[in-house]
C-alpha cells in the first residue's frame, strides 16, 4: 500500500508521460508496494485531473478479458478504465499518430445505454435489458509504461491502457441478436491480420458489462444512461504506425475504420 504523496506521484509521472508521449518506467518497479487498490486510486486522480480541465466521462472500458492476457498478468478477472469525452475518433477519419506513444488496435462490440446499470447484483439480463443498441468500434490502446512492461497494477493505474476509440455508424438492437456468436475480422491497410469472435470476451461480452457494474459498485459508482461501454477485444492487439489504415468487419453490425494520420508533416 502507497502513501497518499506516492499515489499523487505516481499519477503526476503517468499524466506527464502522456502529455510529453515520452513513457516512463514500470510504476510497479519504482513503487514496489503498489497494489490494486493505489493503481486504482491513481487512475482516479488524472481522471479527476482532466475533469476539472473541462473534460467529461463518457463511459468506461473493460481489459483482461481474454483468458490469454489473464494468464499473461497473472490475474483471473478483468480490469477496467474511464473512457473520456476527448479520445473519441470519428470514423474514417485521422487519427494523429503523434498522440500516442506506442498505440495498438483491438476490435470490440461497443454498448450504448439507454438505462443506468448500478450493481452489487447485475445480472446479464439487466444489461441487455438496459442497452440500447450496439454498435462496431475499434479501441485505440496506449501505455504510457515505456516498451508496454507493464503488470496487472501498472495497467490500472494507466486508465486500463485506454487511449481512442472509433465508433462505426451502424447501430443495431439486441432482438435477435445472440452476442455470443459474432464474428470479427481485422484488416491493416488491405491484408487481414487477425480474426475473432465474440464469444472471446468472457464467453460473452455482456457477461463483462455486468462485471463492470458490479465492480464499479464497489466503489459507490455505476454506469449512467447514455454511457458508452467497450466490454473487450475479440482480437489481440495490434501495433500501428503512422500512414496505416485499419478497418473491421463484423458480421451482422457492419464495419468501422480509422487511419493514422502523421499530421506533422501534412
Amino acid at each position: 500500500m502507497l502513501t497518499e504523496m506516492e499515489r499523487t506521484a505516481a499519477a503526476d509521472a503517468l499524466y506527464r508521460a502522456e502529455v510529453d508521449r515520452l513513457p516512463i518506467e514500470p510504476c510497479s518497479e519504482t513503487y514496489p508496494g503498489l497494489d490494486t487498490v493505489d493503481a486504482y486510486a491513481i487512475q482516479l486522480i488524472n481522471v479527476q485531473r482532466r475533469i476539472d480541465s473541462g473534460a467529461s466521462i463518457r463511459g468506461h472500458k473493460v481489459g483482461l478479458t481474454a483468458r490469454a492476457m489473464q494468464e499473461m498478468l497473472g490475474v483471473n478477472e478483468p480490469d477496467y478504465g474511464h473512457l473520456i469525452d476527448d479520445m473519441f475518433v470519428f470514423e474514417s477519419s485521422d487519427a494523429p499518430i503523434q498522440r500516442y506513444c506506442a498505440p495498438r488496435v483491438e476490435v470490440e462490440i461497443g454498448f450504448v445505454l439507454g438505462d443506468t446499470l448500478s450493481g452489487p447484483g447485475c445480472t446479464t439480463a439487466d444489461v441487455l435489458r438496459a442497452t440500447e443498441f450496439v454498435l462496431p468500434c475499434l479501441e485505440i490502446i496506449d501505455s504510457r509504461i515505456e516498451n508496454w512492461k507493464i503488470k496487472l497494477v501498472d495497467t490500472i493505474a494507466d486508465n486500463a491502457s485506454s487511449a481512442g476509440v472509433v465508433l462505426g455508424g451502424m447501430r443495431t438492437s439486441l432482438d435477435g441478436l445472440d452476442l455470443r456468436t459474432i464474428g470479427a475480422v481485422l484488416r491493416r491497410n488491405g491484408e487481414i491480420i487477425d480474426t475473432g469472435s465474440s464469444g472471446a470476451v468472457l464467453g460473452n461480452p455482456v457477461t463483462a458489462v455486468a462485471w463492470l457494474a458490479n465492480t464499479l459498485a464497489t466503489f459507490g459508482m455505476r454506469l449512467e444512461a447514455g454511457h458508452f461501454i467497450l466490454p473487450g477485444s475479440c482480437t489481440r492487439a495490434h501495433e500501428v504506425v503512422a500512414g496505416d489504415h485499419v478497418r473491421a468487419d463484423f458480421d451482422v453490425l457492419g464495419s468501422v475504420e480509422v487511419r493514422f494520420a502523421d499530421t506533422s508533416i501534412q
